[in-house]
This record gives C-alpha cells, structure tokens and sequence, in this order.
C-alpha cells in the first residue's frame, strides 16, 4: 500500500484494545504502537504522526500526563490527540480538551465511530495546514496573485466550515448568515473595508469548533443537560486553538474566541466583560444571537426577525453592544437586509 498514507500511533497498555483499532483502521492508515507513555513519547519525538489514539488510563504515565508533553514540545506540539477511555464523566473529558486534545473516543470501540472520528481529524489538520500555507503564498504573490490565491483561501475556508455543517444539518447556512449580516451591522458603523474582511471570514468560521461536539448534542430535540451544555461552551475554545497559528492578517482567532462573551461579564468561555471584548467580536456576537434565533433550531421552530429583535433589544448596552444593535436594527427596519435562504428567498 502507498507509504503516502496518514500515520496513526495507537497508545494502550491493553493488547485487546491494540488489536481492535488495529483491525479497524489498518486498511487506511499506517500504523505504529506504543504500550506506555514513555514509548509513546519516544515514537512520536521520532517518527512524528499525523494524529494519535491516546488511552487515558496507563499505569507510571497516563494520558492526560503524555498529551500535556506532547503539547509542551514544539517538536510533537501540534500532532492532534484523541483520547480513547472508558471514563465518562465531563470533567475528565474537558480535562483532556483543556491539554490540548482534539477529541475522545468511548470504550466499548465502534468500528464505524472510529473511522469516521479518525478521518474527520485528519481532514481537519490537512486542511488547517493548507490554510496556513495558503496564507504564506500570499505574502509572497499578493501583487501579481491576489485575486486568485483569495479565491484559494476562501475556498479552504468554506470548505472547514462546511464540515461543520454537513455533521449539523440542521444550522446548515448559519455561518454564511451570521457572516453576512456581521458584514452588514460593520458597513453601518463604518468600519474600514480591511476589518469588514475579517469579520466576514471570523463569521464563517466562528463554529468551526463544532467539529469536537458529539452529534448527539448539535441534533438533540430537547434542551441540553447541565454537562451536555457545558461541553458546548468549549467550541469557542476549540475554534481558536484550531485557527490560532494561521497568519490572518485580522484578529480572527480572537473574534471566534470572544464571539459568546457578553459586556456584563456573563459570557463564555473566559467570562471578560466591557472593552475587553474587541469590537469586531461584539459585532459577530450581534450577528450571531439575531441569526440564531429568528431560525429554526432542532429544539424549537423559526421565531423570526421580529421575536429576534426583541431578544436583540432587551439585551442592547447590558449584553450585546448598543452601536452594534442599533445597526442591526436599522438594517432590518429599511430593508436594507433580510436572511435568505440558499434559493435567495427571503427567510425572515
């Protein structure tokens, strides 16, 4: 077979577990092993993988302990780790995210979740390195090129975001929307075309963290459980981790990060407040709550523009922006803008 494909180490000190992710992943991957930590360290060090399967429990060194020094070596640092553990609750699970892994995956292993979880991560870091080498040609041809490498990047970016959306059907559109309208609310404040382009592609890309969120939760009918919902709050963590080393020429990891973060203080994930929020991210914010909930989500119908200005307004000067939110109304009130759907008919 082509030595061209992904090279996967599989951590475990458990040789049944070995021989099951070695019988379900030999077919697409090369692939090494390791039964302890210090083995695994080594091999990486050496043979530099495109992704690592973890075990968290190991006796000496366990996972949580390899995946910290993994990420504190420039060398192994941006090698994607999913944990594979029988553990089950949150808390070891944001701990593992919190290191710096990608993902997990639960023991007993499913054959089709494996794959599936394996490829989507290595679809995910070829893209990212595209990106980022997208963005380095166009430092050297932005004068004869720039036209043609911005279609290249913009492709690579719709295309992470479209990964999002396939594995989330139900939001499909939301981050064209959202992107859009960001866009709008930033031509009504006047800002400069340059920090409209970068909000344009932070809103495209504010989800992109979605990828490590189980499809159970994205889908769920109902409302999330305390600890479903607090796994949802990581996206915007993960968003920036994935975006954070590509070399925008806009704060664009950034505005992802702060995009739920609320003048009160009452956002997440870093809870800052006021002029700590940089403005781009409070505009993606008011973009980000008006498309939300004037569409349908899986766990209440389409409320519309109108039941969403209200949300708007209740929340303008406390939570959202003043500026911002008196742009976006403005917007809708002269029909300066509407949501449309794929078709190009209006939604609201």
């Amino acid at each position: 077979m082509s030595e061209t494909r992904p090279l996967v180490l599989i951590v475990d000190d458990n040789t049944t577990n070995i021989d099951l992710l070695v019988n379900t992943l030999q077919s697409e991957c090369r692939l090494g092993v390791a039964k302890n930590g210090a083995a695994a360290l080594a091999y990486a060090a050496k043979h530099h993988p495109d992704l690592v399967l973890l075990d968290i429990m190991m006796p000496e060194m366990d996972g949580f302990e390899v995946c910290a020094r993994l990420k504190a070596d420039p060398a192994t640092a941006s090698i994607p780790v999913i944990f594979i553990t029988a553990v089950t609750e949150t808390v070891n699970k944001t701990h593992g995210f919190e290191l710096g892994a990608v993902d997990y995956i639960t023991k007993p292993f499913h054959a089709a979740e494996v794959k599936a979880r394996v490829r989507t991560h290595l679809a995910l870091e070829q893209m990212r390195s595209e990106l980022e080498a997208h963005n380095r040609l166009l430092e050297h041809k932005v004068k004869e090129k720039t036209a043609e490498i911005r279609e290249i990047l913009d492709a690579s970016i719709r295309s992470m975001a479209l990964m999002v959306e396939i594995r989330d059907p139900y939001t499909a559109g939301h981050q064209q929307r959202v992107a859009e309208l960001a866009c709008a609310i930033a031509a009504k404040m006047e800002m400069t075309p340059t920090d409209i382009e970068g909000i344009r592609i932070a809103g495209l890309l504010h989800d992109v963290g979605k990828i490590r969120i189980p499809v159970a939760i994205l889908s769920r009918a109902g409302q999330l459980m305390p600890a479903e919902f607090e796994m949802l709050k990581i996206h915007p963590r993960v968003s920036y981790d994935i975006l954070k080393d590509i070399p925008f020429p806009w704060p664009v990891a950034q505005m992802v990060l702060q995009h739920h973060e609320r003048l009160d203080g009452s956002g997440y994930p870093q809870g800052i407040s006021g002029d700590a929020i940089i403005a781009e991210a409070k505009v993606l914010a008011v973009a980000d709550v008006m498309e939300a909930n004037s569409s349908f989500r899986p766990y209440r119908p389409a409320r519309g523009t109108a039941a969403a200005l209200e949300r708007l307004a209740e929340q303008k000067g406390t939570k959202l922006d003043a500026e911002a939110v008196s742009a976006c109304e403005e917007l809708f009130a002269t029909g300066e803008f509407s949501f449309q759907d794929d078709s190009g008919n209006d939604t609201t």
